[in-house]
């Protein structure tokens, strides 16, 4: 399982040209389900994403989690973070779950995320065809692989 996960001042989801989820300082999580993922994936990714230190203390530095932040959560299923560019120019994304199996590791996290946080937690639909707008702050961005555990 693999999250990106951008800090943001504001980001919104568009469906359909129709408003369907936004959050105001917080983080953008794209998640990305493989085939092999197990609820222990969805497990490690909720302890790294709630927990990450990626938000300015008082001297600016990047030391305080979402939660003593206030931050807030906005969640969007992303297959594409499975692609394999190894070969050809036509990225491959065998590695990346089918629905059956990726659904309900997707609201797993949901779930547990919404469970864990004070804060607001927003998603995506999964399957859509989402149009997402966001003010990325830093910028930072971060890849977090449950099958790359750096200890």
């Amino acid at each position: 399982m693999r999250a990106l996960i951008q800090r943001v001042k504001n980001a919104s989801i568009s469906i359909d040209d129709k408003a369907h989820a936004s959050i105001e300082k917080g983080l953008l999580v794209f998640v990305g389900i493989e085939e092999n993922d197990e609820s222990t994936d969805v497990d490690y990714l909720i302890k790294k994403v709630s927990q990450l230190r990626i938000f300015n203390d008082a001297e600016g530095n990047m030391n305080l989690g979402p939660e003593e932040v206030g931050a807030e959560f906005l969640v969007v299923s992303q297959f594409t973070l499975h692609s394999s560019t190894k070969k050809g120019n036509r990225p491959s994304f065998l590695k990346a779950a089918k629905p059956p199996k990726a659904i309900p590791l997707y609201e797993e996290f949901l779930f547990k995320l919404k469970e864990i946080s004070k804060n607001k937690v927003e998603s995506g639909v999964f399957g859509a065809d989402m149009q997402i707008c966001l003010l990325n702050d830093g910028p930072v961005t971060i890849i977090i692989d449950s099958k790359n555990k750096e200890l």
